[in-house]
């Protein structure tokens, strides 16, 4: 396997039925009753990330796995969400065995999918696989200054254009074979879009960036502030409701307000982020998400982007309800393992558990000021 040779030394950084979420089978768990009744401080914020990196990362290949019992490698698209995990721990900390931890994420994904050969089309199935990836590849490069990273966002969204967007009637398809238009492939184009135009300054990715904004507001949101997950032919949007779909739009819609200013932009995010808490929420707790499978990971994203509308774009307004939601998912942790759970509602069962359902209330962690300092 080739080697990316910016990547060996580690100089520069030491000096993803929509998004392949089938359900697998899943086994018996027991569960366990609360074990803590405090919030989570900051110090917990290490501990979390530490236990899910001892439960799930292979040090070995540097790459992710599906369970803990350490048998078989995550999907080739949350692989990207666990690397923006590890980003998310270098912009919290500063610490520089982070920086080299998002060298060791990267060279692992690199050997395992063919060095990030977009046209490999064994590696890559769906074109939203792909953009996950563009959109951390460019933010590694934000982050880091790494050149290789950029040019490899910039080759990946130049292939994922020229194969999903429709010319014709605007928006971008998800898989290959054209069936349809996903959020899960039209939101991310814009933040990815938007981050490459943050770094290039190329006006061409901004435009890219408003055209599919504009498409997906008006044939993937409603009135209320609803997402759907899809719009296939000429029949109307629809789908499940999930949250990753409107943690995206939410980013989408922050972008380019922070590049233009246009209050307009952040109406739109605050619109999506009212739906979720208003309609997806159960006692203000949000939804469980995936029954052993892919789709456990999906509030990690939408911690991504609620995080940046409440610290960048302070709409601080949405802080409590995080901070509620964070401290009932750590309170029903696994206490021997310091695991947390999809159903932040309930006791994190004892048993195997997914790196996709244990992912999300970590994200937030680093993300969420706690509210013990």
């Amino acid at each position: 396997m080739k080697k990316l040779t910016c990547f060996l030394a580690l100089s520069i950084f030491t000096g993803f039925v929509s998004c392949s979420k089938g359900k697998d089978s899943a086994p018996a768990k027991t569960a366990v009753v609360k074990p803590v009744d405090q919030d989570f401080t900051a110090g917990d914020a290490d501990l979390a990330y530490n236990a899910f990196n001892s439960a799930f990362y292979d040090s070995a290949n540097k790459l992710y796995y599906s369970t803990t019992k350490k048998d078989g490698v995550a999907a080739i698209w949350t692989q990207a969400i666990y690397w923006d995990m590890a980003m998310n721990v270098y912009q919290r900390t500063k610490a520089s065995s982070q920086l080299t931890m998002i060298g060791d994420i990267y060279q692992g994904n690199y050997n395992h999918y063919d060095g990030y050969n977009w046209s490999n089309q064994t590696v890559w199935f769906i074109y939203d696989d792909m953009m996950w990836w563009v959109m951390a590849l460019a933010r590694a490069n934000q982050i880091t200054g790494n050149a290789t990273c950029l040019q490899k966002a910039k080759e990946g969204f130049d292939h994922v254009w020229a194969g999903s967007y429709d010319s014709v009637d605007g928006g971008m398809f998800w898989d290959f074979k054209h069936s349809g238009k996903n959020s899960c492939i039209n939101f991310p184009t814009v933040i990815a879009a938007m981050r490459l135009y943050t770094i290039t300054g190329d006006a061409g990715y901004l435009a890219k960036a408003k055209s599919i904004y504009t498409w997906s507001k008006t044939n993937l949101v409603d009135a209320s502030g609803k997402v759907n997950d899809n719009k296939i032919g000429n029949n109307p949007a629809g789908g499940q409701d999930y949250t990753y779909n409107s943690g995206t739009a939410i980013g989408a819609a922050l972008a380019l307000y922070k590049q233009s200013n246009d209050a307009a932009y952040l109406d739109d995010a605050r619109l999506y982020t009212d739906y979720v808490k208003n309609n997806l929420c159960t006692n203000g707790i949000l939804p469980a998400e995936g029954d052993f499978n892919e789709q456990g990971v999906l509030k990690a994203i939408f911690a991504q982007y609620v995080m940046q509308l409440i610290t960048e774009a302070g709409q601080t307004q949405y802080l409590s309800w995080i901070q509620t939601n964070v401290n009932t998912g750590w309170q029903n942790r696994d206490a021997t393992r310091n695991l947390t759970y999809r159903n932040y509602a309930v006791a994190c069962p004892t048993g195997d558990i997914q790196s996709y359902e244990a992912s999300s209330i970590v994200t937030f962690m680093q993300l969420c000021p706690p509210t013990i300092k």
